[in-house]
């Protein structure tokens, strides 16, 4: 997986960094829209976006969705990477 691919703007490099300094933390669209200061409905489709790329791990229940961080260490070691270059 190519992960510069997964960062296709600012909100997804937003979101990235987001759960990679709070890996342990869960949260809705409208939490993480909230944290990191952008609308919404960008947020969510970023959100998904991230799922695609096994990035974060999408927990659906019937009336939302929360969002965590992959447990995956070689794909946290690259966006480690990632954001320090």
């Amino acid at each position: 997986m190519d992960i510069n691919k997964a960062v296709k703007s600012r909100i997804h490099k937003k979101i990235i960094a987001f759960f990679h300094e709070n890996q342990a933390s869960i949260d809705t669209p409208r939490g993480v829209a909230t944290w990191i200061e952008e609308d919404r409905a960008k947020v969510k489709k970023a959100l998904e976006d991230l799922v695609r790329f096994d990035i974060l791990v999408a927990d659906r229940a019937t009336s939302t969705t929360g969002y965590s961080y992959t447990r995956d260490a070689k794909v946290i070691q690259k966006i480690d990477k990632l954001l320090k270059g």
